[in-house]
């Protein structure tokens, strides 16, 4: 048994909500990973000697990932954290190993356990990380009622211990990485597994493991996903935007930086601000030196830069009104729901006693209503039900739209119902 799970054995879990009672001790802080920061792994032969040794490991594999955000273009990992009982923690940098592969292959039958899987999986999968398996810390902390579900939130309700979150934020794209950034870095899989085997078994006491299988299954299984449609349309300060024409602006002036933020590897922010675009969109600036008078086009702005902006908001203002975009983006679905009481009255009623259901069945079972079952399809369920609200069609419904097993059979019954007395 480690020291955390001695830690973990003598500090009892807390519900959602419930205040730490006087007597619980305080975290116990986590300065030092248990063998010392290992080192970077940059090399070939490095890296196969680091193979070798997970793929020897036993018990599940503890994973996580660093990103750029905010310094860098894209979401690429700049630094990989694993931890397998028998090898150690091990540091891999994927800037001088940027093809794990052979990697992913050596541990993709095992267990990897991460802490909100979905932001990391994207970037391990980029650079040929797949798991087949795996346990979501987060997720799990979700499902159990905790309500804060953070890393170090989790590890100190649950384990009790304090993880030092000083470095979250910084460039990880840095080289050398300082010593006390690997030093966090190695710390934020130090306890995983630790947390999974607590977190499983207050899951399996709450009878909701079998629930925490199929959505990390779902996780494991999910394709990554299709490039976003008019991503520009995002852009903070876009509800300012009205007229077609200042869309037209928004999107010149957003794929301009973009393109020039791709070519540089900087993050998009750091080229040109969300509220400099939404500036020149209002006022359509006529030329460069209006454009210089702008919010965000300031004096340290070079010409040539003003020049570049300048040339697309001409593009936009030079577009046909054929080629203007259309305002708002297209609807893939139901209105928003504001909208449901003047186009549908009954689809409005339908929705309202079906939220209800869902919320009081979610504060039942101790666990947030999207984790129940997803707003989007309670949505389109009511918006477009089966033409006999029966139970086998409600559920056909939730299935279609992605409902796991155990969310169809909790939430097929109150629904059904809400179909039922608010029908056309």
């Amino acid at each position: 048994m480690t020291d955390a799970q001695k830690t973990a054995a003598d500090t009892p879990l807390r519900a959602a909500g419930d205040s730490p009672p006087d007597s619980r001790p305080a975290p116990e802080p986590l300065l030092e990973p248990r063998e010392g920061i290992p080192p970077v792994t940059a090399s070939g032969d490095a890296l196969a000697e680091v193979v070798a040794a997970l793929a020897a490991g036993t018990g599940p594999l503890a994973v996580d990932a660093e990103r750029a955000s905010g310094y860098r273009y894209g979401q690429r990992a700049y630094l990989v954290q694993l931890r397998r009982q028998g090898a150690g923690s091990v540091l891999i940098d994927p800037v001088g190993c940027p093809d794990l592969a052979t990697l992913g292959a050596a541990v993709a039958d095992t267990e990897w356990v991460l802490h909100a899987a979905t932001q990391d999986l994207p970037c391990l999968r980029d650079i040929g990380m797949v798991p087949t398996r795996l346990f979501d810390t987060e997720l799990a902390g979700r499902l159990a009622g905790f309500a804060r579900v953070g890393l170090g939130a989790m590890v100190e309700n649950v384990l009790g211990f304090a993880l030092e979150k000083g470095h979250s934020a910084v460039d990880w794209s840095t080289r050398p990485l300082p010593d006390p950034w690997l030093r966090y870095a190695a710390l934020d899989v130090e306890l995983l597994v630790d947390l999974r085997d607590a977190l499983e078994e207050e899951l399996e006491q709450q009878g909701k493991l079998e629930w925490a299988r199929q959505e990390f299954a779902a996780i494991a299984a999910a394709p990554p996903a299709p490039p976003r449609k008019d991503p520009w349309r995002r852009t903070s300060g876009m509800h300012k935007v009205r007229r077609r024409r200042q869309m037209a602006v928004v999107r010149e002036l957003w794929t301009a930086r973009d393109k020039v933020a791709q070519k540089r590897d900087v993050s998009p922010g750091k080229v040109l601000g969300d509220s400099a675009i939404v500036e020149a969109a209002l006022h359509l600036p006529p030329n460069a030196h209006a454009l210089a008078a702008l919010p965000g086009f300031g004096h340290r702005m070079g010409r040539r830069q003003l020049e570049q902006w300048q040339a697309a908001v001409d593009r936009a203002r030079a577009l046909p009104d054929s080629e203007l975009p259309q305002p708002g983006a297209p609807l893939n679905g139901p209105p928003p729901p504001r909208a449901w009481a003047d186009k549908d009255p009954v689809a409005a009623a339908r929705l309202s006693a079906a939220r209800a259901a869902v919320t009081a069945l979610a504060e039942e079972l101790n666990l947030p209503q999207e984790n129940l079952i997803t707003p989007d399809t309670v949505r389109r369920l009511c918006w477009e039900p089966p033409a006999e609200p029966t139970g086998d069609a409600v559920s056909a419904v939730l299935a279609g739209h992605g409902a796991r097993p155990w969310q169809v059979q909790l939430v097929t019954p109150l629904l059904t119902q809400a179909l039922a007395q608010h029908s056309d």
